[in-house]
């Protein structure tokens, strides 16, 4: 199958994606048709092809059906009903064999299996967007059954991260429909939810540093369809509450918007980056709830830039069918709880559909992205982030002092999609291979006399803030640890793995950025050890083919370290400014998603004293040349800690203070 006609060719509505409605509903319609294929016979469950979860297929049978209702759902709606295809008979058929307990295909209960719990809140969602066109007309059998099915989450144990408001969409379903349900369960749920509120309308998943998307694509999605759906405003949720997650919706959408690179990728970091274009999602909330700050064509701007993204890399596959991966498959993206039937979260990024042909978000002209506009450089506090984006090459980076999915003190493992010192829309970090274990990418590390690689999890962020002349800086530090992860068996869900650990120094790491250029700082407090050296690594480059490398280049000045890594369309570079001896590029095979070989730059010192501050020039961009290098000047500044003078190659001064160990 082709693509949607017309998708990426530029219109008068849509000059920058080529995205209208239209495209939208044949995109949802080709993706829907593909999964008949893969429909069980009593349409219960939906089952394409790929490896199980380790939950298993009846349960995964479950999820295809219940997260391709989320699109059919969507489409329904946004037609005002009208459904000439039978998508809403197809699955209510289903929804009746599912509920059945006596029926071969029925569905594990909420209450038997922890992923039906999730499951149960996409069909309650979707059974009350369309409840005139499919609950309604429903007979009094099926609808019996699926309350019963539902009211299996009632009294049950939710864990206090983004599932709480799956209980909460499905009981408030249940209330509305005449089944039991407990004012006690969405008392609770909706505290845990106040509990992960943090600054400037970021959510954490959970009480430990988890900023990613799903702060967007459900921590801020749930709420406000909860309140536009469910009549909740009046008796389980006060206005001023409502008023206060369209408040944080508004800010965290000032800041997700800067995340979408020109090309329309999302900000690759993260657990459960096969949901894709999930990313959307907030936009299309803030347009639904009439609390997003973004003009209508800026929200269908971001919201169509991240589709066609992922049509323009083979998104979905020639059957029309969503697999586990980012552009093409890749099983190595999955985490443990993905079935084949997951990426269909995706549909969550198509929730503007239920809006119709006449919303503004659809008739406005699209408004091009922060980083189609300027260049952009910002803090965003909550996860400790350093967003650079430029105008020139359409790349938004972050720099992290803030996220790793842990506690402040935990020591685990570096998980490669939370703890890098770098995150962008271009890169990704290897996710299978050695330097999952013994990272390498965007890392400043301690390597012990056998080569192993320290671990950062658990540092503590000093500061992440602006400074005068648009430049950023944001200092980290903690002591330094070696995991034996071998018997860690436990499920992977992001987090960094536990096992035997070895701790060492405290090393502070400070990042500096003006206009995408980073100067990387690194501290390293007390001895070593015998034979322990100190290693950054810069950006991560996948392609198809090998990429260049090099270290040397005669136009260079005798005596300078540096690594060069460069792809047709990316170069990754990491330069000395003082204190690195040697340089090299690690190149590995079958690691990533984005390409087949990968390649990351990095340079290396023998520690010269206890306190001594390393620097380097640390970039990432399109194109090839040598970046501007600035100077670089540290002084003690009297309390046991440093000051680091940068002077930049136009003569501006910045100074950054770095805190005494400790």
């Amino acid at each position: 199958m082709s693509s949607p006609p017309g998708t990426g060719t530029p219109s008068g509505l849509s000059p920058y994606t080529g995205w209208e409605r239209r495209h939208w509903t044949a995109l949802a319609d080709r993706l829907l048709a593909a999964l008949d294929a893969h429909r069980s016979p009593g349409g219960a469950r939906i089952l394409p092809p790929g490896p199980n979860s380790f939950y298993g297929p009846d349960s995964d049978g479950l999820e295809g059906y219940a997260r391709s209702f989320l699109l059919a759902g969507f489409r329904v709606a946004g037609e005002r009903g009208a459904d000439p295809t039978g998508l809403l008979e197809r699955y209510a058929e289903g929804l009746a064999a599912g509920t059945d307990p006596h029926h071969p295909e029925a569905w594990p209960r909420p209450d038997e299996l922890d992923q039906a719990k999730v499951e149960a809140a996409s069909i309650a969602l979707i059974l009350q967007l369309t409840r005139p066109w499919l609950w309604d007309r429903l007979d009094d059998r099926v609808r019996e059954s699926t309350v019963e099915w539902l009211s299996g989450v009632v009294g049950q144990s939710y864990p206090p991260i983004n599932w709480v408001w799956f209980r909460i969409v499905v009981e408030s379903f249940l209330r509305e429909s005449g089944g039991p349900w407990s004012p006690a369960d969405i008392e609770q749920d909706l505290a845990v939810h106040a509990s992960l509120r943090r600054a400037d309308g970021w959510l954490s998943d959970g009480q430990e540093r988890a900023y990613d998307h799903y702060t967007g694509w459900a921590l801020h999605t749930y709420p406000l369809l909860w309140t536009e759906l469910f009549d909740v405003t009046g008796s389980l949720c006060a206005a001023d509450l409502r008023a206060t997650w369209g408040a944080d919706l508004a800010r965290y959408l000032d800041d997700a918007v800067r995340l979408v690179g020109a090309d329309g990728s999302p900000l690759l970091q993260g657990r459960s980056l096969i949901y894709r274009f999930a990313a959307a999602a907030p936009f299309w909330t803030g347009a639904i709830s009439g609390t997003s700050p973004l003009p209508p064509g800026l929200t269908r701007r971001a919201a169509s830039g991240m589709v066609d993204h992922f049509t323009r890399h083979g998104v979905p596959d020639r059957e029309g069918l969503l697999t586990l991966g980012w552009h093409q498959p890749w099983p190595g993206m999955r985490q443990a709880y993905s079935g084949p039937g997951s990426p269909y979260w995706a549909a969550k990024g198509m929730l503007g559909l239920m809006l119709p042909a006449d919303h503004p978000v659809w008739t406005a002209r699209e408004e091009p992205l922060p980083v189609e506009r300027n260049d952009e450089a910002r803090v965003v506090a909550a996860p400790g982030w350093l967003v650079s984006a430029r105008r020139g090459d359409g790349i938004v980076t972050v720099l992290n002092h803030g996220t790793d999915h842990a506690h402040p003190g935990q020591p685990r493992t570096d998980a490669p999609l939370y703890a890098r010192l770098g995150y962008s829309t271009a890169t990704l970090p290897p996710l299978t291979g050695p330097t999952v274990h013994d990272p390498v990418d965007n890392t400043v590390a301690l390597l012990d006399a056998h080569g192993r690689a320290s671990h950062r999890t658990g540092f503590r962020t000093h500061r992440a803030e602006e400074l005068p002349h648009g430049v950023l800086a944001a200092v980290s530090s903690g002591p330094v640890h070696w995991v034996d992860a071998a018997d860690d068996t436990t499920a992977d869900h992001g987090s960094g793995r536990t096992g035997v650990v070895t701790t060492g120094p405290e090393v502070t790491v400070a990042s500096v950025v003006r206009g995408g250029l980073e100067v990387r700082l690194a501290r390293v407090a007390g001895p070593p050890g015998p034979g322990v050296r100190l290693r950054l690594g810069g950006w991560p480059l996948a392609a198809a083919t090998r990429p260049a490398t090099g270290t040397e280049d005669e136009a260079r000045p005798a005596g300078e370290v540096y690594a060069v890594a460069a792809t047709d369309e990316l170069t990754s570079v990491v330069h000395d400014l003082t204190g690195y001896q040697t340089s090299g590029v690690f190149v590995e095979q079958g690691t990533s998603p984005l390409g087949a070989w990968t390649a990351v730059p990095w340079l290396t010192a023998r520690i010269p004293s206890a306190h001594a501050v390393l620097g380097a020039v640390v970039t990432l961009g399109r194109g090839g040349g040598t970046p501007d290098l600035p100077a670089l000047t540290v002084d003690p500044d009297g309390d046991g800690g440093h000051v680091a003078r940068i002077r930049w190659r136009d003569g501006l001064t910045t100074d950054v203070p770095i805190p005494r160990p400790g």
